[in-house]
């Protein structure tokens, strides 16, 4: 079993920056990718960025390229989001997400092994 926790979200101002960590523990096979996906009210649950272990693949949901970068801490197993330049369509709940599979905008979020509790996101106009 994977256990993950996020920490750093809430709201800002549209052009603002918010940084959301993930701590991970449990089994190290379970977290060879970990990545971030998010849900806004009324809509389905939207890739945003993954990494994978080794650092050699990294992916970002269109909606957020050159906007958010991902990286990860293997000697503490976390995961972080910087998101810089953040609008108001970026408000959501944004989830922790780890498997030993690859994530990316082609992952079925109702297969992924292991989620977080979500963290809220909110960007003011």
């Amino acid at each position: 079993q994977v256990q993950l926790v996020e920490s750093g979200g809430g709201l800002v101002q549209a052009g603002g920056s918010l940084r959301l960590s993930c701590a991970a523990s449990g089994r190290a096979f379970g977290t060879q990718y970990m990545g971030w996906f998010r849900q806004a009210p009324g809509k389905e649950r939207e890739f945003v960025a993954a990494r994978n272990w080794s650092g050699s693949s990294t992916v970002y949901g269109d909606s957020v390229k050159g906007r958010f970068t991902i990286s990860r801490d293997n000697a503490k197993n976390t995961v972080s989001l910087q998101m810089n330049n953040l609008k108001p369509d970026d408000t959501a709940v944004y989830y922790c997400a780890a498997d030993w599979r690859a994530l990316g905008p082609q992952s079925d979020y109702r297969t992924i092994q292991y989620w977080g509790q979500g963290t809220q996101v909110t960007v003011s106009s």
